[in-house]
């Protein structure tokens, strides 16, 4: 009997690596890209909004389609829809690599997207149904947690090393071994999982949310590449009009997409907003810092990956150690702390320049990462821990997707501001400093003034990402009250994380 129990606790460990697999996928190649984009850009030579929409059309997909499909697995098997999914994923991932074009590599990552849309939720229902044992289940959700955030903080790094002695598709390809591995050893060792949900996925809802934010988002991108225009400015209000749409029919709803009603709770709000705000201030800086450290600075790109090591490694070890660090001075406190943490270390980013500030970066990288650490960790629990008990697994999807938005938006939204201020400062050659210093014929003045308007945007970037998080700090301090969130859990299976 010990030894039955032995085997079966192995094999559903076992089970969890494999699910963390395209999970750690997923999380990573939200990243990868950063520190390739200058081959990216050399190679297929984007526009400024094709290169933006290069970066972040998989975490817009995602977090746009994240709590529908998790709505399907819901119905039809979490199972079949992470296979689905891992094939989706892998193929997106093989025609990312051999794309030819920039429309190309776009409608592949919008491909991969799909696919990640899928695993997310799916993952986390079937690693729920895997561990009988409420105590061992809420340890596999903290260690699901740590790989998503690990994925986030190594995708950088992870690319850099692979740009060192390969092209860049080679950051899209290391997903097909993942992936062929899933899909042969899951229907192995994994079981079905459906949650039996009532109603019907609202398909209207489905397409408000999707087509508000990609026009929205269409709109911020094109007038920072290009300046105020009618056609964007008209894709921008009819975009906002469809959220808007989105958030009533909402509440019109028996079976909502989205549970707005959870808003009404300040604590759940704080929550939700700093799961959005970590990721927007996380993605812009660790995109324009990456620029910084190859196209401004000259480095290599390994020595870039290299330096931004450190605080991958203090993010990834900080999001293990936040529930010893939560027992100790509770979580109101530490989720000020990672606010606070954050704020420091993209402002202490001021100081990089257009001649150096490698020291600084890797300085500024280790504080934010213990504010970021914390965040990715906490966020989603407060989240449940805030939430009325029936509503426990609408909270995590809402943090999940404020999670997967929040980096879409980071680079849409303030990567946009940065390249706004490029282009209102550069020396008007091309729309990005990389398209610029390729210029044939450009003179030292044209290339020194191209540097220092970068730099620039960066510090206006990174300023409006520090004050958001420094405000948000405050905002904790006067909403979240000292005893914690008002609902503390009864049991860790009643509140762990569950998928939509």
């Amino acid at each position: 009997m010990d030894m039955n129990r032995e085997r079966t606790s192995a094999r559903t460990w076992f089970g969890l690596v494999i699910v963390l697999g395209p999970v750690l996928l997923v999380a990573m190649d939200a990243s990868v890209l950063y520190l390739a984009m200058p081959r990216v850009i050399a190679d297929l030579a984007p526009s400024a909004d094709q290169a933006l929409w290069i970066l972040d059309s998989y975490s817009f997909v995602v977090g746009s389609l994240l709590i529908a499909f998790g709505n399907l697995g819901d119905r039809y098997g979490r199972l079949r829809l992470l296979m689905i999914g891992a094939v989706v994923f892998g193929t997106g991932s093989v025609g990312a690599a051999l794309s030819p074009t920039p429309e190309a590599l776009i409608g592949c990552r919008v491909l991969m997207g799909l696919g990640g849309a899928t695993l997310l939720p799916s993952s986390l229902a079937v690693i729920g149904e895997l561990f009988a044992d409420p105590r061992r289940r809420t340890q596999a959700i903290g260690i699901f947690a740590a790989t998503f955030a690990a994925g986030f903080a190594i995708g950088p790094v992870v690319g850099g090393l692979l740009l060192s002695r390969f092209p860049w598709g080679s950051v899209f390809l290391i997903n097909v071994p993942v992936v062929v591995g899933f899909l042969v050893l899951a229907p192995i060792v994994l079981r079905e999982v459906r949650a039996g949900r009532p109603g019907r996925i609202d398909v209207a809802s489905v397409a408000l949310s999707a087509g508000g934010l990609l026009l929205a988002v269409y709109a911020v991108k094109d007038v920072a590449a290009h300046g105020i225009a009618v056609g964007p400015m008209v894709a921008g209000l009819a975009g906002t009009a469809l959220l808007v749409w989105f958030v009533r029919r909402q509440r019109t709803l028996e079976h909502p997409l989205m549970d707005v009603g959870l808003f009404r709770d300040r604590v759940f709000t704080v929550a939700i907003i700093t799961s959005a705000s970590t990721l927007v201030v996380w993605a812009a800086s660790i995109y324009l810092t990456g620029i910084h450290l190859q196209s401004v600075l000259g480095l290599p790109v390994l020595i870039a990956a290299l330096l931004a090591l450190p605080g991958a490694a203090v993010l990834t070890l900080t999001c293990v150690g936040t529930p010893v660090l939560v027992r100790r001075i509770g979580a109101r406190a530490a989720l000020i702390t990672a606010h606070f943490c954050m704020g420091a270390g993209l402002l202490l980013l001021l100081t990089l320049t257009a001649t150096g500030g490698v020291g600084p970066f890797v300085a500024a990288t280790m504080i934010a990462g213990v504010g970021y650490g914390i965040s990715f960790s906490l966020v989603a629990d407060i989240a449940v821990s805030a939430a009325p008990s029936g509503r426990a697994g609408a909270a995590a999807a809402l943090a999940e997707t404020g999670n997967e938005l929040g980096h879409a938006l980071g680079i849409a939204l303030l990567g946009s501001l940065a390249a706004l201020i490029f282009r209102l400062l550069g020396p008007d050659v091309a729309g990005t400093l990389d398209e610029t210093l390729r210029t044939p014929g450009l003179s030292a003045a044209a290339a020194d003034r191209a540097r220092e308007a970068f730099v620039t945007g960066l510090h206006v970037t990174v300023a409006v990402g520090g004050a958001l998080c420094l405000a948000l700090g405050v905002l904790a301090l006067r909403w979240i009250p000292r005893e914690g969130p008002p609902r503390q859990r009864e049991s860790a299976e009643e509140t762990a994380p569950v998928a939509p």
